[in-house]
């Protein structure tokens, strides 16, 4: 049984990362060691926040595999900090595996960009020269390449889903443990993720109906209460997955939303009943009239009074 070193991020979903490496490496045959760089705080929706380990913490994970374990193959996933990297090439120069495989983390599956320039300069630098294989789509070459000459690029299209770099460098660096050669161990690696992803289920969020919930919430209750946490211990989850969720579906905040049913309320109420303005802002759970007339002008940019008479004003003509 191969081992293979996988030095990257973890990923709470099991999509891509650390997680997905392992399972990867591990369906091919091989064993699977692993140093993490960065704990991502992330759901389906996309990643949150980071938190990148300090480099000695990084270098003593590798020191401590790689003495003991000696990995024939190693490969590289996210590398988002300058002093990490400078621990992952010295011990790259040191040990001098078999194979490296590196699969740049620029962009998140949501486009969002992962790594500063600087990195990108010392990775270009120090790191690729050392890669037997470097896996990137088409759009991250543009940043990545740039001029760089070397002959161990390999181009994957840019419409493949979140992962999918991912498992064909951890399949790519199974192959080349074997001892074939690069073109080959590609080819195999294309073929592996070909059928994986024929058979794949990826991991589902439940932000579509969650959304949907919340509308249905908000809108039953709007008028009592204008609170976001109220919603989110309603629907059994915290305010920032909520907040996650309606800025993905709706991209608006759930207070926005919130805000938009209780201002089409208190028009409704202007236009078809007479109820004085601070009768309408103690229904609505304003603490007083002069509260009410604030937040509406906010929102439209007029008063209360002035939405009644305006609309009373063009009903009369």
């Amino acid at each position: 049984m191969k081992t293979i070193l996988t030095i990257t991020g973890s990923d709470s979903t099991g999509e891509s990362g650390i997680q997905a490496d392992i399972n990867t490496m591990t369906s091919l045959g091989a064993k699977a060691v692993s140093v993490v760089t960065s704990v991502t705080i992330q759901n389906t929706i996309g990643i949150q926040d980071f938190y990148d380990l300090p480099s000695d913490v990084v270098s003593g994970q590798l020191d401590a595999i790689i003495n003991d374990v000696e990995p024939e193959v190693v490969k590289i996933g996210m590398i988002r900090e300058a002093e990490q990297l400078k621990v992952i090439v010295r011990a790259l120069r040191r040990y001098r595996p078999s194979a490296v495989v590196y699969d740049p983390i620029l962009f998140s599956s949501r486009g969002d960009r992962l790594m500063g320039t600087d990195v990108i300069d010392q990775i270009r630098r120090h790191l690729f020269p050392l890669c037997t294989v470097i896996v990137m789509r088409q759009r991250e070459s543009e940043t990545l390449l740039r001029d760089y000459v070397g002959g161990n690029v390999c181009l994957l299209a840019d419409n493949t889903g979140h992962g999918y770099a991912n498992d064909f460098s951890s399949a790519l660096a199974v192959y080349l443990a074997d001892g074939i050669s690069v073109a080959d161990a590609i080819d195999k690696a294309r073929t592996f993720i070909a059928r994986q992803t024929g058979k794949a289920s990826r991991l589902q969020g439940r932000s579509g109906e969650l959304y949907n919930e919340f509308l249905s919430v908000v809108a039953a209750d709007y008028s009592r209460n204008s609170d976001v946490a109220h919603y989110a211990d309603a629907l059994n989850v915290s305010g920032r997955y909520l907040a996650q969720v309606c800025r993905r579906i709706a991209g608006k905040s759930p207070k926005s939303i919130i805000d938009g049913y209780v201002v089409k309320g208190v028009m409704t109420r202007l236009d078809t009943t007479a109820d004085s303005v601070q009768q309408i802002a103690a229904d609505f759970g304003f603490a007083n009239q002069a509260h009410l007339s604030k937040f509406f002008r906010n929102q439209t940019g007029k008063s209360p009074t002035e939405y009644r008479n305006r609309k009373w004003k063009t009903d009369k003509n």
